[in-house]
């Protein structure tokens, strides 16, 4: 795109944008959110409050997303173990088993014939 091409381009969706913009600030669900808003955080800020504290007031049991993990539970879970899975090329004849897709030989009939025929071609042993 040439650069005066992409300057009217910018410039007509600026125009858009500026016309959403009036729009928005004429709607009266949005004056009502920001005047909400605005006497939430002054209220926050009356008490030391934070948004943090104010989730966990109304919603005790939401789980933080910035909470500590525990190192010794995620420890002692173990991990569900891969089941094998038993390829047969129709095309060649040769067999392969695997428990991840990470194999060599399974990788190339994937870029030859295509990740959904081979996996067609799989049979799970356990």
């Amino acid at each position: 795109m040439s650069l005066i091409n992409e300057y009217r381009t910018t410039e007509e969706q600026i125009k858009e944008l500026q016309e959403r913009l009036k729009a928005l600030s004429q709607d009266e669900k949005l004056k009502k959110e920001l005047e909400f808003e605005g006497k939430l955080r002054t209220l926050m800020g009356e008490y030391q409050k934070s948004l943090r504290d104010i989730v966990a007031l109304l919603d005790p049991e939401a789980k933080s997303s910035k909470a500590p993990r525990n190192t010794k539970t995620t420890a002692t879970v173990s991990k569900r173990a891969r089941k094998v899975k038993q390829y047969k090329n129709p095309h060649t004849g040769e067999v392969i088993e695997t428990k991840g897709g990470n194999h060599k030989t399974l990788k190339e009939w994937k870029a030859k014939w295509g990740g959904d025929d081979v996996e067609g071609w799989a049979t799970l042993l356990g």
